[in-house]
């Protein structure tokens, strides 16, 4: 796990127009924004160079118009889209943590403030990428650059591919397989719904279990996180098993390991016939 180190704003007071009621959005109120920001500060801290850490002055007046330009109904909306504004436009920040503070909540009722406090981040998936009808090659480039364009992501490396026995007992055509790493703001869910409508774009028919396919996309791993539901499992049930995931992955990650088996990939490496390099 990554030990971050954390810059903090804390209740810079902001007059803005947000809320549910008319009144709210007509006449505006003061909200107080706190902002927890997780980097790496070493550098700056042996080189007093203010552009290798966070200009807490800068994010200070960005909140501060970005709120004021901005108009939402609620506070949850408008800490979502200042945090996702932050990670996007912020050199070396890796997390942030956004409170909004309301202590002029119209509710009728004595009390010192209501807020809302999310915790947003960029996080790491393994795409295990296939296909074994028609052009191959092209399925698989035109896959990840639709990965690279998904909303909020971007594809850092992406392994070589290879040519691999088709899975399972359907006889069929060899695969080509491959595996990229995404850099993404993008939940588990949203990134399997995105994935789902890349596979769709790309002719996927979903007819026979371990069938032929135009394009198959898998979450492999995301982050070190453990996740078992019926539409979704992290990591991917059958990957320390299969040799066609085990060698991309271990070509763009030799270091990443099973968040459950605690193992990498090394013991399946160079057994595959590589045919191309993305």
């Amino acid at each position: 796990m990554k030990i971050y180190d954390i810059i903090k704003i804390k209740d810079l007071e902001i007059f803005a127009n947000h809320g549910v009621f008319p009144e709210e959005t007509r006449l505006g109120q003061k909200f107080l924004v706190s902002i927890t920001m997780y980097t790496d500060t070493r550098k700056a801290g042996m080189t007093d160079d203010l552009t290798a850490s966070i200009h807490y002055g800068e994010v200070s007046r960005f909140v501060d118009s970005y709120l004021k330009e901005h108009t939402f109904l609620l506070i949850e909306r408008a800490a979502e889209a200042l945090a996702r504004e932050l990670l996007v436009g912020t050199p070396h920040l890796d997390k942030v943590c956004v409170e909004i503070k309301k202590p002029w909540a119209p509710v009728g009722l004595p009390l010192d403030t209501v807020s809302v406090e999310i915790e947003r981040a960029w996080h790491t998936a393994y795409i295990a990428l296939g296909s074994n009808i028609g052009d191959k090659e092209r399925y698989l480039n035109d896959a990840v650059r639709a990965l690279d364009a998904c909303p909020d992501s971007e594809v850092v490396r992406c392994s070589k591919f290879y040519v691999t026995p088709p899975y399972g007992m359907v006889e069929q055509d060899d695969f080509l397989n491959g595996c990229l790493e995404l850099r993404t703001l993008l939940s588990p869910e949203e990134l399997l719904e995105s994935i789902h409508e890349i596979e769709k774009n790309a002719g996927r028919e979903r007819v026979i279990h371990w069938g032929p396919r135009t394009l198959d996309l898998d979450i492999l791993l995301y982050d070190d996180l453990v996740l078992e539901r019926e539409e979704l499992c992290i990591p991917h049930v059958e990957m320390h098993k299969r040799k066609f995931v085990l060698e991309p992955l271990h070509e763009i990650a030799p270091y990443k390991r099973h968040p459950v088996y605690g193992k990498n990939g090394a013991g399946n490496v160079g057994r595959l016939r590589c045919v191309t390099e993305w």
